[in-house]
């Protein structure tokens, strides 16, 4: 026995190096195989709908781990894992997402991002909404905060991309969709947005229908700007359609303003009643300011800027909203230009002649009537007679040749006065002026054509 042992302690120690080597030998030939094991179970799943997959393979076991959208998925998530060549066990770990009851998807949008919340039914799905939202608001940060849950209605993913579509329509605002019923909330981006939207909404998916539409329409602006330096006159903003377009800009040209009418006026719908009567009326406000601004916006009209005198102040305050329709409001904010130098009789002629080159003082036909879109006119020669208070001005009058001698001479001297009398109601005194009618015998053009009656029909300043 004794021999026994001392030949067993020769030879054992030789099995060591000898497991170390068997035990090594095995771990680097299982590494290999639990790695293919594993590329193929993932290849395995490329074609079901998981979310967070995680795959563990241990020997030829392997642990299957993920998120499934249905039991149905689930099951050929397992299946397709049992099935790869090699594997001998599945640890099934999967679950099903959570179901959302009510189901709830929101787009929201403010002034820097778009927000997408609430719940999509598949990874995928959250891609292509996001996607969508970003192409169409170009530009615009996308923010995806949307999580994953069962229980979507069918056709979700067309509602919410119809709906995607409307997002670029609004400045600001909200859009729900809760189970099947849709809600929106907020500001248009521009004129004719709300409706367009309404418009798009009789598209939705069948079953989904609209329960809230608090979709507002922004304001409906239209502005002048009157700038005495450039000479211009610039109109900005909208017009309810192509008719009333002209009608104001050629009230603007015509009848208001001698300086150079810039029309940038667009074409929408929105406007408010009488919308042309409104704002015909202001831009005669305006017409007799030095400088200044208009702004309709909607049924309100704010007109500011310097009057030429202060009387012409107060008129214009008083009056501002007299021929607005029933219900519009009004704001004016009208301050005095501050008085130029005085000047000499000469440079005072040459002032009203330039003055009644550049607009006229009209009249009602056959009466001495002053016509009401003359102000602007009288505002400045009022203004220029204020700045030669020393020199008498002989105010004439002239008709064409329509009519007896007798009449035109009395009608011409007629409205002569009757420009005097604005003159002196609006401070000036009676005594620096003299009324004269010529009728028609001072033509300056032939009176066989209209627009050389136009011409002939007129009132001079001529300083004595």
């Amino acid at each position: 026995m004794k021999k026994l042992f001392t030949w067993a302690s020769k030879w054992w120690p030789g099995l060591i190096p000898l497991a170390v080597m068997w035990g090594f030998a095995a771990w680097n030939n299982t590494l290999p195989v639990e790695a293919d094991l594993s590329a193929r179970s993932s290849a395995a799943l490329k074609d079901t709908v998981l979310d967070k997959t995680r795959i563990a393979v241990d020997g030829r076991d392997v642990s299957l781990a993920a998120d499934a959208f249905s039991e149905e998925g689930r099951r050929d998530a397992v299946m397709a894992v049992e099935t790869v060549p090699g594997v001998r066990l599945v640890d099934d770990r999967t679950r099903l997402v959570p179901e959302a009851k009510p189901f709830v998807w929101n787009a929201e949008r403010d002034v820097v991002r778009v927000t997408l919340s609430g719940s999509a039914p598949l990874p995928s799905m959250k891609g292509r909404l996001t996607e969508a939202a970003r192409k169409e608001v170009g530009g615009v940060e996308v923010a995806d905060q949307m999580g994953l849950a069962r229980g979507a209605p069918p056709r979700f993913e067309a509602a919410a991309t119809l709906l995607l579509d409307q997002i670029g329509k609004l400045k600001d605002g909200k859009i729900t969709i809760t189970d099947t019923k849709v809600n929106l909330s907020g500001m248009a981006r521009d004129l004719g947005g709300r409706e367009a939207i309404v418009a798009a909404l009789k598209n939705l998916p069948e079953g989904f229908s609209i329960a809230a539409n608090d979709v507002k329409a922004p304001p409906y602006i239209f502005q002048a700007y009157k700038d005495p330096v450039a000479a211009t006159v610039t109109l900005t903003g909208y017009v309810p359609d192509n008719t009333i377009h002209a009608a104001i800009a050629t009230s603007a040209a015509r009848k208001f303003f001698t300086e150079k009418v810039v029309d940038n006026l667009k074409a929408s719908i929105g406007a408010p009643g009488s919308f042309n009567t409104a704002v015909i009326a202001a831009l005669g406000a305006l017409s007799r300011l030095s400088t200044g601004t208009l702004v309709v916006s909607d049924r309100e009209v704010k007109l500011s800027g310097d009057a030429l005198y202060e009387g012409a102040a107060n008129d214009i305050r008083a009056g501002l909203g007299k021929d607005f329709p029933k219900n519009w409001q009004y704001k004016p904010e009208i301050t005095v230009k501050p008085a130029a130098g005085p000047v000499d009789g000469t440079v005072c002629q040459q002032l009203f002649s330039e003055l009644l080159a550049k607009g006229k003082i009209r009249f009602a036909a056959k009466r001495a009537d002053i016509d009401p879109d003359s102000a602007a006119i009288l505002d400045h020669l009022i203004e220029t007679a204020l700045r030669c208070p020393t020199t008498n001005v002989e105010v004439a009058g002239h008709t064409d040749a329509d009519g007896e001698d007798g009449f035109n001479r009395a009608l011409s001297e007629k409205r002569a006065q009757a420009v005097i009398d604005y003159l002196v109601k609006a401070g000036l005194p009676a005594s620096r002026f003299t009324a004269v009618g010529h009728g028609s015998t001072q033509p300056l053009a032939g009176n066989d054509t209209d627009e050389g009656k136009a011409q002939n029909r007129r009132i001079e300043f001529l300083v004595r």
